[in-house]
């Protein structure tokens, strides 16, 4: 009982204190409204309320300008974005990005002609390549409207079917061809000259050619019964390779007779492993005595093994090994 008195008591407390409040405020009310005081609460309130409001508007807005003018520094300066991708043994995609439009782009294997990709006033473009067989650089050029340029290198390495080598041989070119499957012909030529064609009906070919003089080049086109086709070209300087032979003169020397059509510049000579001696002839003869020179040396008693080499002008040489003994 004492319990449930207790809070009636409080609960009668609490609603005086709510009454008295209210009849303040009414009259507090009445006071303003009858005396025309000092301006409401109210009203400096919703003031300050708006006042904020206007600022927060303003440095938003100014905040949004400042990024907005840094994000378009950016831009300008930005580049475009090659993406390379070798989807299979012998293709690549090329994708170039950027966030302007595209003004070129080009590509080109080993910088032996440039080829170019349209653009269209795009933002994005793909194309593929193929590779070529062999050890390949590809090269990749990109710009943008506002002249910002960007490169890409690569080297590739790609098996083919065949496979082509050319090396000199003495005065001569050998030419080897090889193939997974078998070959069913090769054709060479010089410069834009006349094809000359060779079967083969095998796997592999050698095949030995004359150098032309001066500077030529040589194309060689492999075909296999796929019809699979492998093109080397190379540019070859033809030259000759001096002419050389040591002879004795019957008594106690060894004579070196050497002739080449561009000149000699020099003569080297061993015997018997030691005694080393080199002419400069370039320095001390004319070019017409240097187009047949001859040379006589003593020779020593007893045995005596001989290795003379002479050198042309493009620094072909030709060597010659003779055991003599007097």
């Amino acid at each position: 009982m004492s319990h449930i008195y207790n809070r009636t008591k409080e609960v009668k407390i609490l609603n005086q204190i709510l009454s008295v409040g209210n009849s303040n405020r009414g009259n507090n009310k009445k006071n303003r409204t009858r005396n025309n005081g000092p301006i409401e609460v109210d009203t400096i309130l919703k003031f300050f309320s708006i006042a904020i409001l206007v600022f927060g508007v303003f440095m938003v807005g100014s905040g949004s300008y400042s990024m907005y003018k840094d994000s378009a520094k950016e831009s300008v300066g930005t580049k475009p974005v090659i993406y390379v991708e070798q989807t299979t043994e012998k293709e690549i995609l090329l994708k170039i990005t950027h966030d302007k439009t595209l003004s070129k782009i080009t590509y080109d294997w080993n910088e032996e002609g440039a080829t170019e990709v349209p653009c269209n006033n795009k933002k994005e473009v793909e194309t593929k390549i193929e590779i070529p067989t062999g050890t390949n650089t590809l090269k990749v050029y990109a710009s943008d409207s506002n002249g910002q340029e960007i490169e890409f290198k690569k080297t590739y390495k790609v098996e083919g079917d065949i496979a082509i080598n050319i090396e000199p041989e003495g005065n001569n070119l050998k030419i080897t061809a090889n193939g997974k499957n078998q070959l069913q012909y090769m054709t060479y030529r010089w410069d834009d000259g006349e094809e000359t064609k060779v079967d083969i009906k095998d796997s592999q070919i050698e095949q030995t050619i004359e150098i032309p003089k001066g500077l030529h080049t040589l194309t060689v086109i492999v075909v296999d019964q796929n019809n699979k086709t492998e093109t080397e070209e190379q540019e070859v300087n033809g030259v000759t390779k001096p002419k050389l032979e040591v002879t004795t003169d019957g008594s106690s020397n060894f004579i070196i007779k050497a002739s080449d059509e561009q000149g000699l510049t020099k003569v080297e000579f061993i015997i018997n492993e030691t005694e080393k001696y080199r002419l400069d002839l370039k320095g001390e003869l004319s070019l017409e005595d240097r187009k047949v020179f001859e040379y006589a040396y003593p020779l020593h008693e007893g045995e005596n093994k001989l290795q003379v080499t002479v050198y042309n002008e493009s620094n072909v040489s030709e060597t010659f090994k003779a055991l003599l003994n007097m």
